[in-house]
């Protein structure tokens, strides 16, 4: 007996539609007014690349200052303490209601609130001391943090009560604990979002463009207003957004991969696998399965 596959016309009519309007959509940029000698020529050009690594750093410092204080503001949050618990009530609440924009405005006029400051070992004109970078790294961080202790409180409320209970019954006190334990185990739950967040904070870097950080758009911004090429450098520049957040969706992938190894039986596959598979899928057919009439007759003998 043949087993003959299903078959799913619906999945071809949607991959013809598909197609279909991403033809469309290649032919209307082809045959608009876009000199693609322009997008291929600045595409390596040394202010691009610089603004593509300036990016890059404040997303990498930002995410980290994010992470560092969100996992303490979490742990805050979910502190019998009242005082620790509404400090970082009160952090999340602000943060998460007012815009990234007007943060980093905030931070970059900070002199009209203090005009110096004044750290006993350092002092300086406000001015002079908050610079795009530094308004651009306290903006995206700061604001990050509220958003990530939300995360890392849901990855360390979904670890079993029972797993701290016994660590308890042990002897280890709360932080060990919480370092030893939970966090190990939380973190399958706080890295996929966690992956989201920093894709999503190197996008909203680009905020940074406006107090006049010198970041990816910042430098399109730039050569366009000389050469008036503005289609052509937005289109370089969405081509490095894509390129580095596809290195990093990636990255997060494998890493995500990496710790669901104690969860799942099998681990899931990886891109490079599911193409093959989905590929295969529609070459393979199903052998001959169980006795047919032949097999039957040839027990009977």
């Amino acid at each position: 007996m043949r087993a003959v596959p299903v078959r799913h016309y619906g999945r071809w009519i949607g991959a013809a539609a598909v197609l279909g309007l991403l033809a469309l959509l290649v032919s209307a940029f082809a045959n608009a007014d876009i000199q693609w000698d322009v997008v291929g020529d600045y595409l390596d050009y040394h202010t691009i690349v610089d603004g593509a690594l300036s990016t890059l750093w404040i997303t990498v410092l930002s995410m980290l200052l994010g992470v560092v204080l969100g996992l303490l503001l979490a742990v805050m949050r979910l502190s019998p303490n009242p005082v620790l618990a509404s400090v970082s009530w009160g952090y999340v609440w602000f943060f998460r209601g007012t815009p990234v924009l007007v943060q980093l405005f905030l931070w970059y006029n900070l002199s009209f609130v203090f005009e110096t400051i004044n750290l006993g070992f350092y002092k300086d004109e406000m001015n002079d001391f908050m610079t795009p970078f530094l308004a651009a790294l306290l903006g995206l961080g700061l604001n990050e943090a509220a958003y990530m202790a939300e995360i890392a409180r849901a990855g360390i409320l979904s670890v079993d009560s029972g797993q701290t209970e016994a660590a308890q019954a042990l002897g280890m006190n709360g932080t060990r604990t919480m370092r030893r334990i939970v966090l190990p185990q939380a973190m399958r739950v706080i890295i996929p979002p966690t992956g989201n967040e920093f894709i999503n904070m190197l996008k909203t870097s680009s905020l940074a463009y406006a107090i006049q950080y010198h970041e990816l758009f910042w430098a399109g911004d730039v050569i366009s207003s000389r050469n008036l090429a503005v289609m052509e450098l937005l289109i370089v520049v969405s081509v490095w957004y894509l390129l580095l957040t596809t290195v990093f969706s990636v990255g997060q992938y494998y890493l995500e991969r990496h710790y669901s190894r104690g969860v799942d039986r099998t681990l899931p596959m990886t891109p490079l696998q599911r193409v093959r598979a989905h590929v295969t899928a529609f070459r393979v057919r199903s052998g001959e399965s169980g006795t047919g009439a032949g097999g039957a007759g040839g027990a009977g003998i």
